[in-house]
């Protein structure tokens, strides 16, 4: 598999640092469980020790601070392996594909939370 290094910053929407859990939906997914690094209502950034292809999507769950969660299908769109010592062995981006009207208010949420502290 062959990571792609990120050259242009194409974001779409505010991204913000908050540290959530994110795990497969599926117990058969590859997807470990992985931190967060930044999540906007377009993706989150995650460490993990798993390798994926960009394209691949993966249904996940997004665990967040103090409860509540949201499930959302989102596709790898880019990732770098992390020298030894980091946290996780890659940094991986995902794009949100789809998810209900009520997850993405969810994640809307949290994104205001932490915009207003």
């Amino acid at each position: 598999m062959r990571f792609v290094k990120r050259e242009i910053d194409r974001r779409r929407f505010r991204r913000v640092g908050v540290t959530i859990l994110v795990r497969p939906v599926s117990p058969l997914a590859r997807l470990v469980q992985c931190q967060v690094q930044d999540i906007s209502l377009g993706g989150l950034r995650c460490y993990s020790d798993e390798e994926y292809t960009p394209g691949k999507r993966l249904e996940i769950e997004i665990a967040f601070p103090g409860g509540g969660s949201a499930v959302a299908l989102v596709e790898v769109v880019w990732g770098e392996v992390l020298p030894e010592g980091s946290p996780a062995r890659y940094d991986v981006g995902l794009r949100f594909v789809d998810a209900t009207p009520e997850d993405m208010q969810r994640i809307a949420s949290l994104l205001a939370a932490r915009e207003a502290r």
